[in-house]
């Protein structure tokens, strides 16, 4: 029976998995990214497959993932975890590094590289302190290896069901009011116990208490999303355009194909740039 559902899981996994080509790649300057990510940055990708069209569809983002950048292995200045991660890194000690969970494979190490082609946002922890960052990063290295939970993975199949014949108000309620959330779970629940480990805050409600003084209360982590880091007033949105412009009107001076392009399109024509 054990060996019935593990082969299950892996079915169901190389299925949601499965990816089609990359479209947004040409919106980012892949190289600049990599010069100017800093470690405990947050990588959101809009993810190419199944899976991913799933949470983009009903959380109504086009953020499907989330990543934690480390940096190098010797960046890892901690003994203890840097041997962790060398244990668990196939790639060479230059290498920039990035944690993240997927389904099926759990919480592993990833090169950023892997990203290359796809559609990507940092998110920098603004004012998150010298002290603080690896320790959200040690957070992460030491949730490594951890595997993947059946129930989350069938409960992330039944959203496969035709959400066209629900009302739109409906998709993205009935995702936040879901106790076994998948995709919070594997691709953000890691990272948002990372920073909530060092009392930063994501999404907190802030209310008065009876002193009449400001209080955060953080939500249920289960339940964030990648595009909740996003929406976050706490961390910046950082953008290298592959076309960068700057304030002196430089705009006026791009290279604009005369004709108009229909929207739904756009992406089928455009060649990567390496």
């Amino acid at each position: 029976m054990s060996n019935f559902s593990e082969w299950i899981i892996e079915k169901v996994s190389l299925w949601l998995l499965r990816e089609s080509p990359p479209k947004r790649g040409y919106l980012s300057d892949f190289n600049h990214i990599c010069h100017e990510i800093q470690r405990a940055d947050v990588l959101l990708i809009e993810g190419r497959s199944r899976a991913s069209l799933i949470i983009k569809h009903v959380t109504q983002s086009p953020w499907s993932h989330a990543a934690l950048y480390i940096g190098r292995i010797s960046d890892i200045h901690d003994p203890a975890f840097r041997r962790i991660v060398e244990r668990h890194s196939k790639y060479s000690p230059d290498t920039q590094l990035l944690i993240e969970s997927e389904i099926g494979l759990g919480t592993m190490i990833s090169s950023v590289d892997k990203y290359r082609y796809d559609h990507i946002r940092i998110l920098r922890p603004h004012g998150l302190s010298k002290n603080a960052a690896p320790e959200v990063i040690y957070y992460a290295i030491s949730r490594i290896g951890r595997s993947y939970d059946l129930r989350h993975l069938m409960d992330l199949f039944r959203f496969l069901f035709p959400w066209g014949l629900f009302p739109r108000r409906w998709r993205s309620t009935l995702f936040q009011h879901n106790a076994l959330q998948p995709t919070k779970d594997i691709c953000t629940t890691m990272i948002a116990n990372a920073f909530h480990s060092v009392h930063y805050p994501i999404l907190p409600i802030i209310r008065k208490n009876e002193a009449k003084e400001l209080e955060l209360i953080e939500g249920n982590i289960n339940l964030f999303t990648p595009s909740d880091f996003d929406f976050s007033p706490f961390f910046d949105v950082i953008k290298y355009p592959i076309l960068p412009l700057d304030a002196q009107g430089e705009y006026k001076n791009l290279n604009w194909k005369i004709g108009a392009v229909n929207i739904e399109n756009r992406d089928s024509d455009n060649n990567f740039l390496e």
